[in-house]
């Protein structure tokens, strides 16, 4: 039944995007990758859910559906990278978490620069929510503000003083963290890797020196593009060369 609640959220969000020419056909899409994928049926349903997205539909549940077809179809670089981008959105969604912790249980390599968990506790909400809901939570803890400093204002009396000290608080702290992560998505892109196997090199040949190799789904940041290749950096002194098709933007 929730399966079955978030296939007609999904359904809704698609007839209410805007895009009523054709929204019924988008639908019936979505219904017959959710078909393919219940029939065992996974590149089809990729397939279908491809077409969702490429529509401009960006949807945590979508994502996550694309995910999980790429796992059962044993494409784990793409499964990793679907489910990530679900993570931008559904950070909460514990059934993502779950088959993403799975398929990354199945990627060979350690993962390169590791985040301290202190920095996941000290700012724990960035990991908890989406952007969209730290953005209006930024919003609203401001609202709250500067209403309480209005009625401060008016009645020129010290009234809430400490409510509008937490709410001024809180709404700097969200702004901040709404701010860092328009910088973060502009400025700081990762990726992850599709193929098997993946060699990356000092060059934009292919004849270039091999320095080391990765793995479908190993999660690495770009810290350059030229052509058809890109830089990557997995890990202090592992940086190198590997062609854009090799690695999927998250």
């Amino acid at each position: 039944m929730k399966g079955f609640k978030h296939i007609l959220l999904l359904v809704m969000l698609i007839f209410c995007s805007g895009r009523i020419t054709g929204a019924g056909e988008i639908a019936q899409t979505f219904l017959d990758g959710i078909k393919n994928y219940k029939e065992g049926r996974f590149a089809e349903a990729a397939a279908n859910f491809y077409k969702v997205a490429d529509e401009g539909i960006k949807n945590g549940k979508l994502f996550y559906n694309l995910g999980n077809s790429h796992l059962k179809n044993g494409d784990i670089g793409n499964a990793i990278l679907w489910y990530e981008r679900s993570l931008k959105l559904s950070p909460d969604d514990p059934d993502l978490k779950f088959n993403y912790e799975y398929a990354l249980s199945l990627t060979r390599d350690e993962k390169g620069d590791k985040e301290l968990p202190l920095v996941r506790i000290l700012f724990f909400w960035k990991y908890l929510l989406s952007q969209t809901h730290i953005q209006w939570a930024a919003i609203f803890f401001n609202i709250i503000f500067w209403s309480l400093m209005t009625v401060r204002v008016i009645q020129r009396k010290d009234h809430f003083k400490t409510l509008s000290h937490l709410m001024l608080t809180l709404g700097l702290i969200f702004t901040l963290t709404a701010v860092y992560n328009d910088y973060e998505a502009d400025f700081i892109k990762e990726a992850v890797i599709l193929p098997t196997k993946v060699s990356i090199r000092s060059g934009l040949t292919n004849d270039a020196t091999e320095l080391f190799v990765l793995h479908a789904g190993t999660k690495v940041k770009i810290d350059k593009e030229k052509d058809d290749y890109i830089r990557i950096s997995f890990s202090e002194g592992k940086i190198g060369w590997i062609k854009k098709s090799d690695a999927g933007v998250i």
